[in-house]
């Protein structure tokens, strides 16, 4: 299977599962569940969810094992969006070429759609048709808790917001991104690699080759910031500049951004190297961070 078709088809049984995760009851509290399925039903490409899915692969975990853990994923995912599109944060009406959840419903309902995601997000790891086995859900979430928190990808949140009023170095850019949006790419990362009770040393693998996909893949989304428009991206463009916004891209400048990313991804390949020929999808996927157009 091609990386396309294996996207594709990663993203067709991640929808159909979330489908499935977020049923309407016929109950006045549905205006939440409606916009939670708004949220994660809309499209995207679910890059998250694929590397989890990947990555269980390579150590033989059970499908749908492997799915449910790659929802969550999604479900935690979506909810830092609904969240990040709000006035008070980064204040955004199109997402994925749709009205923000936000500009569909209400701030309350968005507020309270991306809580109950998060939550349901924990709740789907810690069931047993993630794992039979509970050290290996309790680690799950331990580790979904770390990456979401306020030393990953919330804390990375308030970095961006803080970034609007400071200037700041390669290195404190590198930090916000590498929290903001690398843990989360992280963890799903690692999520296969728990659910396998992989070797020390081939998450170790994993989590390398996450840590730079994850760099790779927020200077993709500053250099679209830059040269893309909303017509293909499906949001807002050209928000960073127009903020004061720090980025790579802003530091760097275009070219070296481009090569930066380039670099990032050969390193990210490298470190696949102890799977031996196993994870061509997955280095696929990192070339595919650097060259998608959206």
């Amino acid at each position: 299977m091609s990386f396309r078709d294996a996207l594709a088809d990663a993203a067709a049984r991640v929808a159909a599962e979330l489908d499935a995760l977020l049923p309407l009851a016929g109950t006045p509290e549905d205006q939440v569940v409606e916009a939670m399925r708004y949220a994660c039903l809309n499209g995207g490409k679910r890059m998250r969810p694929f590397f989890v899915i990947e990555t269980a692969r390579l150590f033989g975990v059970d499908g749908r094992s492997a799915l449910r853990a790659a929802a969550a994923v999604e479900m935690l995912h979506c909810y830092s969006l609904v969240h990040d599109d709000l006035p008070a944060m980064d204040d955004d009406d199109l997402r994925r070429g749709q009205p923000t959840v936000h500009r569909r419903f209400d701030e309350a309902t968005a507020i309270l759609a991306g809580d109950a995601l998060l939550t349901q997000a924990f709740a789907v790891v810690a069931d047993p048709d993630v794992h039979a086995d509970p050290a290996v859900r309790c680690e799950l979430v331990a580790r979904l808790a770390k990456a979401a928190g306020a030393r990953g990808m919330v804390g990375g949140q308030m970095l961006d917001l803080l970034a609007e009023h400071r200037d700041l170095d390669i290195a404190a850019i590198t930090r916000l991104q590498r929290m903001k949006t690398g843990c989360l790419i992280a963890f799903s990362c690692e999520a296969g690699a728990i659910l396998g009770k992989a070797a020390p040393r081939l998450r170790q693998a994993l989590a390398a080759y996450a840590h730079d996909v994850g760099l790779a893949f927020q200077i993709a989304d500053d250099l679209l910031d830059v040269e893309s428009t909303a017509a293909a991206t499906g949001k807002a463009v050209a928000k960073d500049a127009a903020r004061g916004k720090a980025s790579f891209v802003a530091v760097l400048g275009v070219e070296r951004a481009r090569a930066q990313a380039g670099l990032l991804v050969e390193q990210a390949c490298a470190h696949l190297e102890p799977f031996e020929g196993r994870a061509a999808l997955l280095e696929a996927a990192a070339r595919f961070v650097v060259e998608r157009s959206a």
